[in-house]
């Protein structure tokens, strides 16, 4: 789709709808508010150790088409219904894209895909669609980039994340402090999980900070704490899903006096930014959860209708099924692994049932 924009001026500013006004304008329904709300309990109770079930985020690595990401949302939702008892499934939907140089920055910024940067559009669009998929009952995770999105987003999400490149941000930690989510930080680009235990603790503390009111204008904002932030392992310069690692940072979770519960990244530095190495990552993490690994309460996978990604190319229209950013796995071998994991999960159940069976012998 081509879009006309008149020539900017540097320094030209367009103006957005306030959060409120575009909440309003796209409300969440009865239906999608539900869905939010059950899949925010439902993680909590898995972060704070009152479930064994396993959270999963799987999805694309960026949302560029909407039409591809309701028909692969219709798909996972049959699979959060199967194993609904073992994992608490929740889809990918991030419409931000940071970059360490050039390149697209996802839905919000660019929905046409042409540079045009029509944030307004992009926002109404965003928020269209995550409103649409909550309603079908398919919560939905988002990774935050610029800070004042979300205002205009919140109420639709059911867990975001703070990446490798911002965990170490005051703003972000702060942010976090505030959001009504589990919080998830994942550790520093090389690897280093200290920065994100650092956050962690941030986060779980009040702050007053600035922050975009629902009016649009700015004013101070008084957290109290996200009790729900938490550590997500990606992997750096080397991997570090394997049980040495995992248990280490459990041990400087420990440290620190905060939970020891882990989700793992089966891509980015854990699958050494091969998408076809996630499920080795995956296989190797179900067998740690099969042995009884209590610390892993969550995997995220990056999945798409397709398997690989593709370059967006001037005047040519990208396959909706297939990243524009980060190569992912297709959609079988994704079913596969969600099965895998779920029968982990079934495993790590029966294992921690059998001590108490035994000791009531």
């Amino acid at each position: 789709m081509t879009v006309d924009v008149a020539p900017r001026a540097p320094g030209f500013v367009s103006e957005l709808l306030t959060p409120a006004q575009l909440k309003r304008l796209i409300p969440c329904g009865a239906t999608a508010a539900a869905t939010v709300q059950q899949a925010r309990q439902g993680v909590r109770a898995i972060l704070q150790g009152r479930s064994d079930r396993l959270l999963v985020l799987i999805g694309p690595c960026s949302i560029h088409d909407c039409m591809a990401a309701r028909h692969y949302a219709r798909r996972l939702l049959h699979l959060r219904e199967q194993w609904g008892q073992e994992l608490e499934i929740v889809m990918r939907a991030y419409l931000e894209k940071p970059r360490t140089a050039l390149g697209w920055t996802g839905l919000l910024n660019d929905p046409f895909l042409d540079g045009s940067g029509l944030i307004a559009q992009g926002l109404e669009i965003g928020r269209s669609l995550l409103e649409e998929l909550n309603a079908m009952g398919m919560p939905v995770a988002h990774e935050v980039v610029a800070p004042a999105s979300m205002s205009y987003l919140d109420d639709l999400l059911s867990w975001v994340a703070i990446g490798a490149r911002t965990s170490a941000s005051p703003v972000h930690r702060q942010l976090a402090s505030g959001l009504g989510m589990p919080v998830g930080f994942k550790n520093g680009v090389e690897g280093q999980v200290q920065v994100a235990v650092d956050a962690i603790q941030s986060a779980r503390h009040p702050h007053s900070f600035l922050a975009l009111q629902p009016h649009g204008q700015l004013g101070v904002y008084h957290s109290t704490g996200n009790p729900d932030a938490h550590l997500v392992m990606r992997g750096g310069t080397r991997p570090n899903y394997d049980a040495d690692s995992l248990a280490a940072a459990a041990a400087q979770l420990r440290a620190a006096g905060l939970p020891e519960v882990l989700v793992v990244d089966a891509s980015h530095g854990n699958s050494q930014k091969d998408h076809r190495r996630q499920s080795f990552v995956c296989a190797d993490l179900a067998a740690q959860i099969s042995a009884g690994n209590a610390a892993i309460g969550g995997v995220m996978i990056e999945s798409h209708l397709a398997a690989g990604r593709q370059d967006l190319k001037p005047g040519v229209p990208p396959a909706p099924e297939l990243s524009i950013t980060d190569a992912c796995i297709g959609w079988e071998e994704s079913a596969e692994l969600l099965r895998l994991l779920a029968h982990a999960v079934r495993a790590r159940r029966s294992r921690s049932r059998q001590p108490a069976a035994e000791a009531a012998c």
